[in-house]
């Protein structure tokens, strides 16, 4: 596992912070992040796995059992994942509250 000093990248932040509710599958990781969004993000499936590969390869994510379908894979967030996602909500929830501060004086 790497340690993380840097922001995650904006494919590996969505996917993240969607498995915060628990594990999703691939199809249903798209529509999470799809619906956490507003529909703003449309993540395809050569963008998505291979942002789950690399989270993987970070130790962020890991890929579970549970498989109600061979064709699907399921994926949950580590300790470090969860730790990871909570502390990216925090830092752009705090950006955001400096930058409402900055225009609430303009």
């Amino acid at each position: 596992m790497k340690e993380r000093s840097k922001p995650l990248p904006a494919a590996s932040l969505h996917v993240v912070l969607a498995l915060l509710d628990g594990e999703l599958h691939g199809y249903a990781l798209m529509r999470r992040v799809e619906e956490l969004s507003d529909g703003a993000v449309r993540m395809g499936p050569g963008t998505l796995y291979g942002t789950l590969n690399r989270l993987v390869d970070d130790g962020l994510i890991v890929e579970t059992g549970q498989n109600d379908d061979e064709r699907r894979r399921y994926y949950e967030l580590t300790a470090s994942g969860r730790a990871t996602a909570l502390a990216e909500r925090a830092r752009r929830r705090g950006l955001v509250e400096r930058v409402s501060r900055g225009l609430a004086g303009t």
